[in-house]
């Protein structure tokens, strides 16, 4: 090992060790309320005026204030007076469309708190619900949304993911031949959204759970989207309806491979003639070294569900094993890719 190696080598561990702490400081500040109180100042702010508008200590906020300094979140004028960056604005504030603040608060809250149990999860192999919150994880449905507050946290989080990605995944494929669509598991309708912007002729169906559904139009799909149809149920229990194209996004890498296959069959059972699938995930190297976004969400599908991420080759063997056949698979460059599969 070369000298220069030697000298990085430590800085390397310093940056994971200090990775949580990163995490916490953005995610506080984001439950604070720093970065909406500063884009609706219209102007930079004091530490001690920040402190006493979002009620806390004043030493506490100058440390949380300057923290976010140097990671960027946060610029400061004459030394003392504070103000969002443009990446702060765009993303850390409910307010904005590309928000991702309700998704960190549902990292904040609920991940971070199950990661704390990671050791056991490897030592189990099985999801950490009932250590993190006492709440029984037979039923991973029922361990996700465990209260309304939580329904709603993942909801929100799910749809500022879309916001960001999902333009990119349902532009992966020409998809206009398929006007009749079912998003199973669509939950808040984010990606239908992106779906029926795209291609105006096709109407797309959410299935999902009836609570989620009824969440889902009450909060989340406006007047204006009536293209956006609901059908209730447990799509791995009830029917699935005859449809051109069925969306599984993030749905199979929750679940080990025979539950992926069950409903795989099921899909490939209902689905038209001609028709297909469009898988949405994150997709690990073939040889599994990459990218590190993915394998720590795979460490995450251990922590809180039953899956994995896969390789797109262990995503295109599922398929062939239900019978889809003509298997594409694009990168988007972004964090979700897009795998098509046709009947």
């Amino acid at each position: 090992m070369s000298s220069t190696e030697d000298l990085d080598y430590p800085q390397i561990l310093f940056q994971y060790n200090n990775g949580f702490l990163v995490s916490k400081v953005m995610f506080t500040a984001c439950e604070l309320g720093v970065f909406d109180l500063l884009l609706e100042s219209e102007g930079p702010l004091s530490s001690d005026a920040i402190a006493e508008r979002l009620g806390t200590s004043a030493t506490g906020m100058e440390r949380l204030l300057d923290a976010c300094v140097g990671l960027k979140l946060l610029g400061v004028e004459i030394k003392t007076f504070y103000r969002n960056t443009q990446v702060s604005n765009l993303y850390l504030t409910k307010s904005s469309p590309k928000s991702q603040y309700h998704n960190l608060m549902y990292y904040s809250k609920t991940i971070y708190l199950c990661w704390h149990y990671l050791t056991d999860a490897v030592r189990d192999g099985r999801n950490q619900y009932e250590r993190a919150f006492g709440v029984s994880s037979k039923d991973l449905f029922e361990a996700l949304y465990r209260s309304e507050e939580e329904m709603i946290k993942f909801m929100y989080g799910l749809n500022a993911i879309w916001s960001i990605c999902g333009k990119d995944v349902i532009a992966a494929f020409d998809l206009s031949p398929f006007t009749l669509i079912y998003d199973l598991g669509g939950c808040a309708g984010g990606l239908a959204q992106e779906c029926i912007s795209l291609y105006p002729n096709s109407t797309v169906t959410i299935y999902d759970l009836p609570k989620v559904v009824q969440m889902a139009k009450e909060r989340f799909v406006s007047a204006e989207e009536r293209r956006i149809t609901f059908h209730e149920g447990d799509f791995f229990k009830d029917p699935i309806p005859e449809a051109d194209l069925y969306i599984l996004a993030r749905i199979l890498h929750d679940w080990a491979d025979d539950k992926c296959m069950q409903l795989l069959a099921k899909v490939h059972k209902s689905c038209k003639p001609g028709g297909g699938v469009l898988l949405v995930e994150t997709l690990l190297n073939e040889d599994k070294t990459g990218p590190l976004e993915t394998q720590l969400f795979s460490m995450n599908m251990l922590v809180q569900a039953e899956g994995k991420e896969r390789t797109p080759t262990e995503y295109s063997t599922l398929l062939t094993a239900a019978g889809f056949r003509e298997i594409q698979v694009k990168k988007t460059g972004k964090l979700y890719d897009a795998i098509l599969g046709r009947k």
